[in-house]
């Protein structure tokens, strides 16, 4: 089993991405940051067909055929673009038949965001929220924690799934959600990598969009 693992660090990754705004596509040859390349394109008014010409322009068909592992964002972010680029994730993870894994938009920021503050020094459990537009929060809580195979290395753990609040009082830091888009796709590149590693595998029946209000709150 373990050198099942090993074998497929050796093949591509392929992550997908969405924010507010805008989706992209990363991939990643041989865990080789040299080999990566990024796109990120802002949404148009038909997001659906523009969603499937831009990744057919942004991988081949050889380079789609030899990814091994996929990986994408669930949310809280748009809502549709959320969605839909979860069915193209699960879609592309059924026919190659390899695993697709997901993180919450907030986790993959939740590093970047715990380094600006300084919670990495500190050791800090942290909240990442965001106003909703009529009432409330979304929030999901982070905490700091060491890599069991690196000890010296700290990482990043999702203790609670973001949800929403009405009201949200705590006495630990708490962040706005912020979204990088070139940052946020090398992360989940990274976090991809990571999961793997770990054994953390899922079946593309598991994943599903992230998103705990309805898309007119």
């Amino acid at each position: 089993m373990a050198d099942n693992f090993k074998q497929r660090l050796n093949y591509p990754s392929l992550v997908i991405h969405s924010t507010d705004n805008s989706f992209g596509f990363g991939y990643r040859k041989n865990n080789n940051l040299k080999s990566e390349k990024l796109y990120i394109k802002k949404f148009q008014d038909d997001l659906c067909n523009n969603l499937i010409d831009e990744f057919n322009k942004f991988i081949s068909k050889d380079e789609l055929q030899k990814v091994n592992k996929i990986s994408v964002s669930t949310g809280p972010a748009n809502f549709n673009a959320s969605r839909l680029i979860v069915v193209l994730a699960r879609t592309i993870s059924q026919q190659l038949n390899c695993p697709l894994d997901s993180f919450s938009s907030f986790e993959i920021m939740a590093k970047r965001i715990a380094s600006k503050n300084n919670i990495f020094r500190n050791k800090q459990s942290f909240w990442i929220y965001k106003k909703l537009k009529r009432t409330g929060f979304i929030a999901g809580k982070y905490e700091i924690c060491h890599n069991k195979q690196k000890n010296s290395e700290l990482g990043i753990r999702e203790t609670v799934l973001p949800k929403v609040f009405k009201e949200f009082e705590n006495k630990e830091p708490l962040f706005e959600a912020n979204y990088e888009d070139i940052y946020d796709l090398k992360e989940l590149l990274d976090l991809s990598n990571k999961n793997c590693l770990n054994h953390n595998l899922n079946s593309w029946q598991k994943v599903l969009p992230l998103y705990p209000i309805s898309p007119i709150t």
